[in-house]
């Protein structure tokens, strides 16, 4: 332990004198962190103080590194952050594209709601991308999400039937892509971006889901500016790594319900059954989409159940 210490101490000595450049992380697998800096990409690893201090830099990071003669390097400091999320591990995004399937497999209304509430707290604008609209009808899907306020596409990307309408949604912003693994997410992006060549795997019939065809999370720049993320596919399990919401927050994530928030009649409404409760009424008028309301109710019975020690533990 001291030994590795002393190695860490002089390394960083020996750093003073190398050139610094800031760049921003594109990719990151195996312990090694690949840097664009202007036309260069750099192979770099992260100083022992960052494992001092619990923090790990995240794809999306914009960072300063220490440059050695042959084109590697040590990330030598992590700007601040605008944002970040656990998974997919990604830090400084614009938007989250949400790519869910109309059939095979038929889409999870509370999943995307889990996955919206998480990316509207961390200040993300979610986008949801509908696919293979040639085995379903989407329509029904994308007004509850349009009705909500989201912006919501309707693709079928074998017959490359919509995707040029994402392709400009991307311009100069950074966005992730997730979702359910079969969703269609890889033949989405190959069909945008072909050059990508990204794998594909068939659903599983008998689990009625597709693999895990993405290894690693990584960003690829667009020639038109911006850059996009392909991420690894979460399932509905692993959606309690995404964030903790506490109960009392939970209600700014559903950004219909903004207008009527102020407009309960008692302080403290939990939206949830509540006489007078203005929320309630929208959602009898058709004005909040029942779907949506019924998973908020869902997830604020979940984050009752939360412990204070978790949270404490989620806030670091």
């Amino acid at each position: 332990m001291k030994e590795r210490r002393r190695r860490e101490e002089n390394s960083e000595m020996e750093e003073k004198d190398l050139p610094k450049k800031e760049g921003l992380i594109i990719k990151a697998t195996g312990g090694f962190y690949y840097v664009r800096c202007g036309e260069t990409t750099y192979e770099t690893r992260a100083r022992g103080i960052f494992r001092k201090h619990e923090t790990s830099p995240l794809v999306g990071d914009k960072v300063t590194i220490s440059v050695l003669p042959n084109e590697k390097g040590y990330i030598h400091a992590i700007h601040e952050r605008k944002n970040s999320l656990v998974r997919p591990p990604l830090a400084n995004l614009d938007q989250l594209v949400m790519v869910v399937s109309v059939a095979e497999p038929a889409p999870n209304l509370l999943v995307m709601d889990k996955l919206i509430a998480v990316a509207e707290q961390q200040g993300v604008e979610p986008v949801i991308v509908f696919t293979k609209t040639d085995l379903a009808d989407s329509k029904v899907f994308a007004e509850i999400y349009r009705k909500a306020g989201f912006r919501v596409y309707e693709v079928c990307a074998l017959e490359h039937e919509g995707t040029d309408e994402v392709y400009e949604m991307l311009k100069g912003r950074i966005s992730a892509f997730c979702g359910n693994s079969g969703a269609g997410k890889s033949s989405l992006l190959n069909d945008i971006f072909p050059e990508l060549a990204l794998s594909t795997a068939e659903i599983s019939k008998k689990l009625g889901r597709g693999r895990h065809t993405t290894r690693h999370t990584e960003l690829f720049e667009l020639e038109t500016g911006g850059w996009v993320a392909d991420t690894p596919g979460f399932s509905a399990i692993e959606m309690e790594r995404v964030g903790i919401i506490r109960k009392s927050e939970l209600q700014y994530c559903f950004r219909e319900f903004e207008p009527y928030l102020l407009k309960c009649k008692f302080t403290g409404c939990s939206h949830v059954s509540e006489k007078g409760c203005a929320v309630l009424e929208a959602v009898k008028e058709g004005t909040i989409p029942e779907s949506r309301h019924k998973n908020y109710c869902m997830m604020y019975e979940e984050a009752k159940q939360i412990k204070e020690w978790e949270l404490d533990k989620e806030n670091g």
